[in-house]
């Protein structure tokens, strides 16, 4: 069993932190989970299937109910997560991030806060800032942790997280992370992940914008959009992403996974910051235009891979679904995958901490 002793000294799992101040006996550590929506829930379950003691809350129920069936236990507010050890957010804006951390209603009520609190959602470097601040002053390390993937991503185990924040809280809960994500990386201090997620969908959006554009260039040669990807995927071009939306653009499933106004919004603050520390972006800023555009004729809450019926019609070519049976390339890791990235639970066990420090100490 990994042990997490007082005073920085570390036991068999040999990584200090995550402690309470009193003293008090060793328990197994709890994790609290706020916001169980596809994303979230998917995030979670992970946890849940590596037999750690997950609390969950979720402002509709409702949405707790599978992982409450998978074991984890469900609590009513927000503050009760207060006795967890690590609680981890995923919420859908900026305003949601400060409402369930506020003082009066939400996890910052509680007496007895966690050692450390991870944002896991996408919001801007103000409000993360703000967070930040809030906690601190409760004596609660803050990791901004957004991730790259969706909740099928998640529930194969293939997310990746940019971290920002204190090193040490960072090194305490990272075999954690690796347990939500196949990767976890330290970015820097503050809220440098932020950027780094930002720059992540920037890259996202022009890659799409260009992937959807030569498969229509090659459809209108006359190749199948099926035979033109399987060749794509197998060369030096191809990648998960290539591979993972290959299924939608040939069969046109526009089931959301990542709609075009959401990227349209990563777009805002993506080129925001670029205005701000004075970077030239004039591939990005064409393609925040063809965004604008393209929600414009009504496919702002579809899935992204809708981008490439726009372009069709600009060539005037009509589109039909290939009907093929294709992999998105999603499937769970092999066991030599895990053991060569440590994903699953970490090889200690269950988490043990000295629990017992109210919220009012340093």
């Amino acid at each position: 069993m990994q042990t997490f002793a007082p005073d920085g000294a570390t036991g068999s799992g040999g990584a200090p932190g995550l402690q309470g101040s009193d003293g008090g006996a060793p328990t197994v550590a709890r994790f609290g989970w706020i916001g169980t929506g596809r994303m979230g829930a998917a995030m979670a379950e992970r946890l849940v299937h590596a037999g750690h003691d997950v609390a969950v809350y979720n402002r509709t129920r409702a949405k707790t109910e599978p992982l409450e069936a998978l074991g984890a236990s469900v609590v009513s507010t927000l503050a009760d997560l207060g006795q967890c050890d690590v609680v981890f957010v995923t919420v859908a804006s900026s305003s949601d991030l400060l409402a369930v951390l506020d003082e009066e209603v939400g996890l910052l009520a509680s007496r007895r806060l966690p050692n450390v609190v991870v944002d896991c959602s996408t919001v801007s470097e103000q409000a993360s800032a703000q967070a930040r601040g809030m906690l601190a002053e409760r004596g609660v390390a803050f990791l901004a942790a957004p991730v790259s993937g969706n909740p099928k991503v998640a529930a194969a185990g293939r997310l990746t997280m940019a971290v920002s924040g204190p090193r040490a809280a960072f090194d305490d809960v990272v075999p954690y992370l690796r347990t939500v994500a196949r990767e976890a990386t330290y970015v820097g201090d503050g809220d440098v992940s932020r950027l780094v997620k930002l720059c992540h969908n920037l890259m996202l959006g022009v890659v799409i914008q260009s992937l959807v554009e030569v498969t229509v260039l090659a459809e209108k040669g006359g190749v199948r959009r099926q035979d033109f990807l399987s060749f794509l995927n197998e060369s030096v071009m191809g990648s998960m992403f290539t591979r993972y939306k290959t299924p939608a653009i040939v069969n046109l499933d526009f089931t959301p996974t990542f709609t075009t106004r959401l990227l349209h919004k990563d777009f805002d603050l993506g080129l925001a910051a670029a205005r701000a520390l004075e970077v030239p972006m004039p591939v990005s800023g064409l393609v925040y235009e063809l965004l604008q555009s393209a929600i414009g004729t009504g496919i702002g809450d579809m899935d992204f891979a809708a981008l490439v019926e726009i372009l069709a019609r600009g060539a005037g070519l009509v589109l039909e679904s290939e009907g093929a049976l294709l992999s998105d390339g999603l499937e769970p890791p092999s066991v030599d995958e895990l053991s060569s990235t440590g994903d699953g639970a970490p090889s200690g066990g269950p988490l043990t901490v000295e629990r017992g420090r109210d919220a009012g100490t340093a």
